[in-house]
């Protein structure tokens, strides 16, 4: 009976986990859909101001006109790793730690890598092997534009003196609920467009002038391009926890009804070895 009652206590609590699961599943999937209208209007102006911008910037006049443009040697590395403040996620969070640091062991294995960490953990795991210039983890307790816009000035500015010569963004792009793509942009300096060496690939009238317009666009493009990728982000950790929790659900169901079956198998066995006995018992007297 020690051993049914153990199965009895084994069911009462992976159903008290699947309850909790499910209730996590539902309060993500909630979530995700004020998460992913978001990203999903946002992402057609991100992607074609960035678009202006590098056709803009990529057929201006001269070089050096524009700091955020300047190609240097690619000595000093900064990677800003955009995970998530909470787990139960599955590989959401892994995924980017993972490409941070092949990024840093791998194709600038011989460069100075800092990483810039939004999201508390992958600012933890990365703390450990990368020095960390800074980290953001209250950001997504208060998601706004003007917040991030506040991390990618001290990106700018860090890239600006000199002190990176070259930035990335690491973070999951939000495909659906159950995919997300590990995505890696470089932030600065801005790249030139593939057709924007040639002057009519795109037909412009500025007023008042070019490198004005770019002057004032670029800082806004670059601020609009790290918060798309904080929403993608967002989005993307909402789908992948709702996936998470909804396999875990299922799981746990299956885990529930096999104890279940367990433990009515052992109780019949224990009532049957209690009928034989009986049985056993009064033939033993008649005899």
């Amino acid at each position: 009976m020690a051993n049914l009652k153990e199965i009895r206590n084994r069911i009462v609590s992976v159903s008290s986990t699947m309850q909790i699961t499910s209730a996590m599943k539902m309060v993500s999937a909630a979530k995700l859909k004020k998460a992913q209208d978001a990203i999903t209007a946002m992402r057609p102006y991100a992607n074609k101001l960035t678009e202006l911008i590098q056709n803009l910037s990529g057929s201006l006049d001269g070089e050096g006109q524009n700091p955020y443009t300047a190609q240097r040697t690619e000595e000093k590395i900064l990677i800003i790793a955009i995970t998530s403040n909470r787990g139960l996620c599955g590989a959401f969070n892994t995924n980017v730690i993972k490409e941070t640091l092949r990024l840093a062991k791998e194709d600038y294995a011989h460069k100075t890598v800092e990483v810039m960490g939004i999201g508390k953990k992958g600012g933890d795991i990365l703390s450990k092997t990368l020095p960390i210039k800074s980290r953001h983890d209250a950001i997504f307790e208060d998601l706004n534009f003007g917040n991030t816009a506040e991390i990618a000035l001290q990106a700018m500015q860090a890239f600006a003196e000199g002190q990176y010569d070259k930035v990335l963004v690491v973070y999951n792009q939000f495909k659906n609920a159950a995919t997300q793509i590990v995505t890696t942009e470089q932030f600065l300096p801005i790249v030139a467009h593939a057709n924007s060496t040639q002057k009519a690939a795109a037909d412009y009238i500025y007023e008042p002038s070019q490198a004005a317009i770019v002057d004032e666009l670029l800082p806004k493009s670059l601020k609009t391009q790290l918060y798309k990728a904080i929403r993608d982000s967002f989005a993307s950790e909402h789908g992948a926890r709702m996936t998470a929790m909804h396999k875990a659900t299922d799981n746990a169901t299956d885990l529930r009804d096999q104890l279940k079956l367990t433990y009515n198998k052992a109780r019949q066995a224990a009532i049957t070895n209690e009928i034989l006995e009986i049985v056993g018992g009064a033939e033993a007297l008649n005899n």
